[in-house]
């Protein structure tokens, strides 16, 4: 795509150039679901409604939009966007599948630091209570992951405490 901006819109300033590329990226991604001259043809239409309105933000335009070297110019750069934005789809899986490993990977990281760490007093304390709570033989907490792992067991195998019974109208 930025081979293709350097052979077009040679008689534009390098700002509008700069707009009016930004402008059709956008338009094609936002209307991947149309041609290429589906999408040249409504903004060709846009541009001189609002051209006729005096208020168009490519105002440059007004004199070269019928113009043949402007129709090829902007018709190989929709194609070019059409292109990338259609090649960046196809490679979104491959892109989720990374994320969800960089995930994994983090989170695998954060347990071996975890289970290298003393556990907090906080821990210490919360277990402590839960403990107690259940009435549950405490064990010697090594490090902060065997200590989240036990109030996480506890929590669950007694997780039928901590919901209200709508039968029993307790309160």
């Amino acid at each position: 795509m930025y081979e293709i901006k350097k052979q077009i819109y040679l008689d534009f300033t390098k700002n509008q150039k700069s707009a009016l590329c930004n402008y059709l990226r956008a338009l094609v991604k936002k209307s991947m679901d149309l041609t290429v001259d589906e999408i040249f043809e409504s903004f060709v239409a846009d541009e001189k409604y609002y051209l006729e309105l005096h208020c168009s933000r490519f105002e440059f335009l007004e004199d070269i939009i019928d113009n043949n070297d402007f129709k090829s110019d902007t018709i190989k750069y929709l194609k070019e966007c059409k292109k990338y934005y259609e090649y960046k789809e196809k490679q979104r899986p491959i892109i989720e599948a990374n994320k969800e490993y960089e995930k994994q990977k983090r989170k695998f990281l954060q347990e071996v630091k975890m289970s290298k760490e003393a556990p907090t007093k906080k821990q210490l304390y919360y277990y402590d209570r839960l403990c107690k709570k259940y009435d549950i033989e405490k064990k010697e907490l090594t490090s902060k992951l065997e200590a989240r792992n036990e109030i996480d067991r506890i929590i669950t195998e007694h997780q039928s405490d901590y919901k209200i019974n709508p039968e029993t109208n307790e309160e």
